[in-house]
C-alpha cells in the first residue's frame, strides 16, 4: 500500500515537473515582435483567444447569472434581506475568491481543453507536426506557446466577466424579488472587498490557465500513431486539467488564508 502511494506521488511529481517545463518553455519561446516569425505566432494566439474567450462568453454569462441568483436566493432565505454586509461578504468569499476562477476554468476545460488535445493529436498523426519541424519551425513556439498564453489570457478575462455577472445577477434578483436595496448590497460588497481578494482571483486564474493549457497540449502531442489514441488524449487532457485545477485551487486558498492570518 505504501509503495503504491509512493509510486503515485512520484508519477504526480514527474507529471507536474513536465508541465512546468512546458510552461517555462512557452515563456522562453515568446518571439521577438521585431522579427518576421512574430506574425504567424500572433495569429495563432489571437485565434486561440477568440475561440477560448469570445466564443465562451455567452456560456459564461448564462452560468454566472444562474450562480449569482442561486447564491443570493440561498443567502436571503438563510439570513433574510436585512443583512446586506453578510451577503456582500459571502459574495466576495464564494464568487470572487472561489467559484469565479474555479467554474471558469472548468468551463474552459470542457470546451477548449479537449479541443486543443484533439487538434494537436490529429496534427501529429497526420504528419503535420513533422512537416512543420522539417521547415525549421519550432513546434513549441508555433503550436504550444500561443495556445498556452491564449488560453491563460482567456481564463483571466472570462473570470472577470463571470464574477461581474454573478454579482450583477444576484443583486438584481435580490432587488426585484425581495426589494433589497441595491445601494446597501453594493456597500456591503465594497466594505468586504479587499485587494487581496482580487489578487487571489487573478492568481488562481493565471495558474489555472497555464496548467490546463499545458496539460492539454502535452496530451495532444503525446499521442501515438493510431487515431484511436486521439479521444484518449482528449480524455486524459481533461481529467489531468481538472485534477490540477482543483489541487491548485486548494493550495492557493490555503496559502492565501495563512498569509492573511499572519
Amino acid at each position: 500500500m505504501i509503495s503504491k502511494i509512493g509510486q503515485l506521488v512520484i508519477v504526480l511529481v514527474s507529471n507536474l515537473a513536465g508541465l512546468c517545463a512546458i510552461i517555462a518553455a512557452a515563456f522562453r519561446d515568446v518571439p521577438n515582435p521585431l522579427k518576421p516569425g512574430w506574425r504567424p505566432v500572433s495569429q495563432v494566439f489571437l485565434k486561440q483567444l477568440y475561440f477560448t474567450g469570445y466564443e465562451s462568453l455567452k456560456i459564461i454569462i448564462i452560468i454566472s447569472l444562474a450562480i449569482g441568483t442561486v447564491i443570493i436566493t440561498q443567502m436571503i432565505g438563510l439570513v433574510g434581506g436585512g443583512n446586506e454586509p453578510l451577503i456582500g461578504k459571502v459574495m466576495v468569499l464564494v464568487v470572487i475568491r472561489e467559484l469565479g476562477p474555479l467554474l471558469t476554468a472548468v468551463i474552459v476545460i470542457a470546451r477548449s481543453g479537449a479541443a486543443i488535445a484533439t487538434e494537436l493529436g490529429t496534427m501529429k498523426i497526420h504528419g503535420e507536426i513533422d512537416s512543420i519541424e522539417s521547415l525549421g519551425i519550432s513546434t513549441g513556439q508555433y503550436l504550444v506557446m500561443p495556445r498556452v498564453f491564449g488560453v491563460t489570457a482567456a481564463v483571466i478575462i472570462l473570470t472577470v466577466y463571470f464574477e461581474i455577472f454573478s454579482i450583477f445577477g444576484g443583486f438584481l434578483v435580490a432587488s426585484f424579488g425581495w426589494h433589497v436595496s441595491l445601494e446597501k448590497l453594493s456597500q456591503g460588497l465594497l466594505v468586504n472587498l479587499a485587494m487581496a481578494d482580487l489578487s487571489v482571483s487573478v492568481i488562481k486564474s493565471l495558474f489555472f490557465g497555464l496548467f490546463l493549457s499545458a496539460a492539454c497540449c502535452c496530451q495532444g502531442l503525446d499521442v501515438g500513431s493510431s487515431t484511436t489514441r486521439i479521444p484518449q488524449a482528449a480524455t486524459k487532457g481533461v481529467m489531468q486539467s481538472l485534477f490540477l485545477v482543483f489541487i491548485t485551487d486548494g493550495v492557493i486558498t490555503f496559502a492565501a488564508t495563512i498569509f492573511r492570518n499572519v
